[in-house]
């Protein structure tokens, strides 16, 4: 069994918890890390102001030209990577640190164009520097964990044109996690999705069949909503189970494997009177 462990970067998100919790883990493990607060105070440290965007489907992103790409690849690989090494190292994991574009870690398309909502009205941004998933070297993961490390990766990733590029943690989790036929914990700052957004008593536990995963995607809201993006994708690709809970729990990692949070299986996604 693999896990993949995907380490939000809010601000509300305490990584120490999951880095002790990971030398407990008796299973092979890599770390996928988001790393928003960081840019964002790395760009405000440079008077930049931190740009995002909505989609058409509402779903909330960072807009990264040039200059924000510049500081992205800093405070990702410079700073929230190696602290994220240093603290598994020191809790006794032999961590390696990896960007998306080491080794062609994660590698795909460049959007050419992003559309975007402003004002109410639908409109087309060029000159973001973001791109899709396409292709993970799921070798280069399996040397490392076969050798007893455990990799601990983010975007950016490398665009088709050769151009490290910025592309959504969660999603990136989840393609890692497809690759490795493993099961993704994504760590945030709440206890799993719940059907009313502001009473933790109404946590989802499990996911099992269709009618359960439209519960799940008309309960996802905000923030969510990219979380449950991210595990539908991990299933499509292979993932054996995805979880979503909290960062901040004790034992974070063990307790999603043995039952915490929300686990979203592959059965959810299959259509209503199949067999699968």
């Amino acid at each position: 069994m693999t896990v993949v462990v995907k380490i939000g970067g809010a601000r509300a998100v305490d990584p120490s918890g999951a880095l002790s919790d990971a030398a407990q883990l008796e299973t092979d493990l890599a770390v996928v890390h988001g790393g928003s607060t960081a840019v964002d105070d790395a760009l405000e440290r440079m008077g930049i102001e931190p740009e995002y965007v909505e989609t058409p489907s509402g779903v909330v992103g960072r807009f990264t030209d040039a200059e924000t790409m510049d500081v992205f690849k800093m405070a990702m690989a410079g700073q929230v990577n190696t602290d994220l090494v240093a603290g598994l190292r020191e809790a006794g994991v032999d961590a390696v640190g990896l960007s998306g574009v080491d080794g062609g870690l994660l590698s795909g398309k460049r959007k050419s164009a992003v559309r975007v909502v402003e004002d109410g009205k639908k409109k087309i941004r060029r000159g973001d520097h973001s791109g899709t998933i396409e292709s993970v070297n799921a070798d280069l993961l399996e040397r490392l964990l076969d050798g007893g490390y455990t990799p601990v990766a983010s975007p950016p990733m490398l665009a088709d044109d050769g151009v490290p590029v910025n592309t959504d943690a969660d999603r990136a989790a989840a393609a890692v996690a497809g690759a490795l036929d493993a099961t993704l914990v994504i760590l945030t700052d709440v206890e799993g999705v719940y059907r009313d957004p502001d009473d933790p008593e109404t946590r989802i536990e499990s996911v099992e069949t269709p009618a359960e995963y439209e519960e799940l995607t008309e309960a996802a809201e905000g923030f969510m909503t990219r979380k449950v993006m991210a595990a539908t994708e991990a299933l499509e690709q292979g993932a054996t189970e995805v979880v979503v809970a909290s960062a901040n729990a004790d034992a974070p990692i063990t307790g999603a494997v043995d039952g915490g949070g929300t686990h979203v299986y592959p059965s959810a996604l299959a259509e209503e009177g199949s067999d699968a």
